[in-house]
């Protein structure tokens, strides 16, 4: 079984503004993503452990992190863990190509 859930309560609140704002292309790709990772929870790309960011580990607790290319160069950031035989998807926030570099410490060339 499958269960996603959002990291915080913010993350999940920044989701539902989302529906009323003017990304609301941004929600409807959000949610199709979420359909896709309740489906298949390794769908997204896996980040390498030696290259998550700091801040994942020390606020959350993560071990495993994956990436899912949404439309528009905007990026969505989750975990996956297990309690007993289900598998949890923890959304831990989405951003724009560049501030995923940023946070990445990936550098444009």
């Amino acid at each position: 079984m499958i269960v996603l859930r959002f990291a915080d309560i913010n993350v999940k609140k920044a989701y539902e503004r989302l529906k009323k704002s003017e990304f609301q292309d941004l929600y409807k790709h959000l949610a199709r993503a979420f359909k896709d990772i309740e489906k298949t929870p390794s769908c997204g790309i896996s980040i390498p452990k030696k290259l998550i960011p700091k801040v994942y580990i020390k606020k959350y607790g993560i071990v495993s992190l994956f990436k899912y290319d949404l439309p528009a160069g905007w990026r969505l950031i989750y975990s996956l863990d297990k309690d007993g035989i289900e598998v949890i998807a923890i959304i831990l926030e989405w951003m724009k190509h560049k501030d995923y570099e940023k946070r990445f410490k990936y550098k444009s060339r």
